[in-house]
């Protein structure tokens, strides 16, 4: 099926954080996450996999001119881009780095965070032995994952959403269980994990759903993947179109200290 209300072509990724970040789900979680993280003025601030550098600027106004922050990613034209737009912030530098061997000094921030990252590296609990490893003891550091076993999409044929979401978390995302586990790898990588939040958006209407799931594109996928059959995928994205819509997927935002 093809509809007006689904994107067919998947966007450019730093255009989808983006729109994620000004997003009523993004405003929440990230506002919860820059709450939690708790910088003080003149305080070292590394954001681990920061993306085109989306939340710098409110970690800079945190620590303020006398303090230093850091965004660290994998990827090129993410870093390029985060460090265009932070050019004006003199406290803030942007460094291209694996989470997993990070190009940082033991004990050197006071504060770490990661954002829907963990989700997509190749060993999330290496990743917080680093993030650890950077911490001053009594540093913080906020996590932010999605546990999409939690996805569900309504639909009368309940059969259809399982399949859906078990493709999810089989196949779609690496580390597809990760929010639920934080706090269990938080914990293994030596932080003592201070709070557990759970944040649960619900949209109820597809095009804005769409815009962060990408249900049509997931469907197709899921049929190459032998999960729906083309008739079964034709009836999924047609209610999901034209009938009521709900969906709902539980984020996790876990603070631990170091």
């Amino acid at each position: 099926m093809t509809s007006r209300v689904f994107e067919s072509v998947p966007p450019d990724p730093i255009a989808y954080l983006d729109r994620l970040a000004v997003s009523e789900l993004g405003r929440e979680y990230k506002s919860a996450m820059l709450a939690a993280l708790s910088v003080e003025r003149g305080q070292t601030v590394v954001d681990l996999g920061c993306g085109p550098g989306t939340d710098l600027s409110a970690l800079a106004e945190a620590a303020g001119p006398e303090g230093t922050v850091l965004g660290v990613d994998h990827d090129r034209e993410a870093v390029d881009t985060a460090a265009e737009r932070t050019a004006h912030l003199l406290q803030v530098d942007v460094r291209l780095g694996d989470l997993h061997e990070l190009p940082l000094a033991d004990g050197s921030y006071d504060r770490a965070r990661t954002d829907r990252v963990l989700q997509h590296v190749a060993d999330p609990a290496l990743a917080l032995r680093e993030a650890r490893r950077v911490l001053r003891p009594g540093g913080l550091l906020v996590l932010g994952e999605p546990d999409w076993g939690t996805l569900t999409v309504d639909h009368p044929d309940a059969a259809l959403t399982a399949a859906y979401t078990r493709y999810v978390t089989d196949q779609a995302v690496r580390n597809a269980r990760i929010g639920s586990q934080l706090p269990r790898l938080a914990a293994g990588a030596g932080l003592d994990v201070l709070d557990v939040r759970p944040l649960t958006p619900v949209f109820r209407e597809v095009s804005t759903a769409d815009q962060v799931l990408g249900l049509q594109r997931v469907t197709h996928r899921a049929v190459t993947a032998g999960y729906f059959t083309a008739e079964d995928a034709e009836r999924w994205l047609t209610h999901l179109a034209t009938g009521h819509f709900l969906a709902a997927v539980t984020f996790h935002v876990v603070t631990a200290r170091a």
